[in-house]
């Protein structure tokens, strides 16, 4: 059965950084691309960035293009979100899956609220 955990999500004033973790269990961590994606509130859910299986590609929205940045540990199946100049509108249930994402993968997710 596999497991995606998410962690490190808060309360952070607009300008502020927060890291996202993403741990996994019961697959193969380094067979798939990843993901983050985030849940608004009013809006569907929406794919953030993805990187590679290996680690080597990674790609942005442009919305988050220059203040994120997507990384893993394929040694400890761990996937990891920078979150740099948070934004209110960055404000969201931050989730991480397969990229494409598969809908039995989907975990709790973190919450993170950008407000001053």
């Amino acid at each position: 059965q596999v497991q995606l955990v998410e962690s490190g999500g808060g309360l952070v004033q607009p300008g502020g950084s927060l890291r996202l973790s993403c741990v996994a269990s019961g697959t193969i961590f380094s067979a798939y691309a990843m993901g983050w994606y985030r849940l608004a509130p009013g809006k569907q859910r929406e794919l953030v960035t993805y990187i590679s299986s290996g680690g080597s590609t990674t790609n942005y929205v442009i919305a988050v293009k220059g203040r994120f940045t997507i990384s893993r540990d394929n040694a400890k199946n761990t996937l990891y979100l920078q979150m740099n100049s948070l934004k209110p509108e960055d404000t969201a249930v931050y989730y991480c899956n397969t990229y494409p994402s598969r809908a039995d993968f989907w975990g709790q997710g973190t919450q993170v609220t950008v407000s001053s």
